[in-house]
């Protein structure tokens, strides 16, 4: 059976995960930075890039011992990597790692586009589930509606036409000074409030399938100053509110035009709670069936990563070592 193994350093976050062609986990072993970065409010590029050179050579150890595998010479079919989108220094050290290790050990590399690894995270958790699937997938960088067909066939419905859903939850948290990263603190404050205390607007109501969060922090703020009582998890409330119920439309509308068994979650916006109950919702009237990934598949991590690599070096073989990272990389190109 073939067995993968995965590298993810597409941001502040350092993951090696061993995959097998069943999408069965071997291992997964992730090591985030995100407590350098807290301060200045957001990732800084220059210190993910360092602090991804420090950890992964012993992360990539970790995975491969704890699926049984020895670290100097693992016996592996293949090293995926995630060559794009994301931060070109945290993606050089990824890719550099792993054309080494796939020269070191004479095994095929696979640069993988990190979106289309998120389209995968449901086939770990449920390889047996039913296609197609219409998959949703926030995060702080994109939001958009993939028609996912089978595993390495796909199609982008719609996609957001400025602010991706979890830039404008760390905006609004910024501005409420809830501090960074924005959606945790908002989604658990929100629990608390009154999500009718603001009256902000609905965004993008016609027919198509884009999405758009630029104006909702504008919306906020200006609709918080008229209701001077209203409390911060009131205001956490009122806004979580209007970006589930733009999600949920926008799903709800694609379902209309496309017949699918299920509907999908990924990207980091899948952990928020009221989301995953919204969208939970709208599969049980519809009769679908709902994945939503555990709180591990919601973050960035290398077993998604492997296993989108293994779809890829099935269908379309390895890729040279001569791969490069590509900052700006459309899931659009890969259809």
């Amino acid at each position: 059976m073939s067995v993968i193994l995965g590298i993810e350093t597409s941001c502040d976050d350092t993951a090696a995960a061993v995959v097998d062609e069943a999408y069965v986990v071997r291992s997964s072993v992730i090591e985030s930075s995100l407590d350098q970065h807290v301060v200045f409010g957001g990732v800084v590029p220059e210190l993910a890039g360092r602090a991804h050179l420090v950890t992964l050579p012993r992360v990539v150890e970790r995975a491969l011992e704890q699926a049984g595998l020895d670290p100097r010479r693992p016996a592996i079919d293949g090293v995926a990597v995630t060559s794009g989108p994301g931060l070109v220094g945290s993606l050089l050290v990824g890719l550099s790692a792993a054309k080494a290790y796939a020269a070191s050990w004479d095994v095929p590399l696979v640069g993988v586009n990190h979106l289309e690894g998120h389209l995968f995270a449901p086939l770990l958790e449920a390889p047996d589930l039913r296609w197609p699937l219409l998959t949703l997938l926030v995060s702080g960088g994109h939001s958009m509606l993939v028609l996912h067909e089978s595993p390495g066939r796909h199609r982008v419905l719609g996609e957001t036409i400025d602010d991706a859903a979890g830039e404008a939850y760390d905006k609004v948290a910024r501005w409420l000074g809830l501090g960074y990263p924005g959606g945790p603190v908002i989604d658990r404050l929100a629990k608390e409030g009154d999500a009718a205390a603001l009256t902000l607007p609905k965004s993008m109501t016609g027919p198509g399938l884009d999405f758009s969060f630029s104006g909702l922090k504008t919306a906020v703020v200006r609709s918080a100053e008229k209701h001077p009582n209203a409390t911060t998890a009131d205001v956490a409330a009122s806004f979580q509110a209007a970006v589930v119920e733009q999600l949920t439309r926008k799903v709800a509308v694609a379902l209309r035009d496309h017949e699918v068994a299920g509907i999908a979650l990924g990207g980091g916006v899948a952990a928020n709670s009221a989301l995953r109950a919204s969208l939970n919702d709208l599969a049980a009237r519809e009769g679908l069936d709902c994945h939503l990934p555990s709180l591990t598949m919601c973050t960035d991590n290398a077993a998604m990563i492997a296993a989108a690599g293994l779809a890829q070096l099935r269908d379309d073989g390895p890729s040279l070592l001569s791969l490069s990272a590509r900052p700006s990389w459309p899931l659009e190109e890969l259809e």
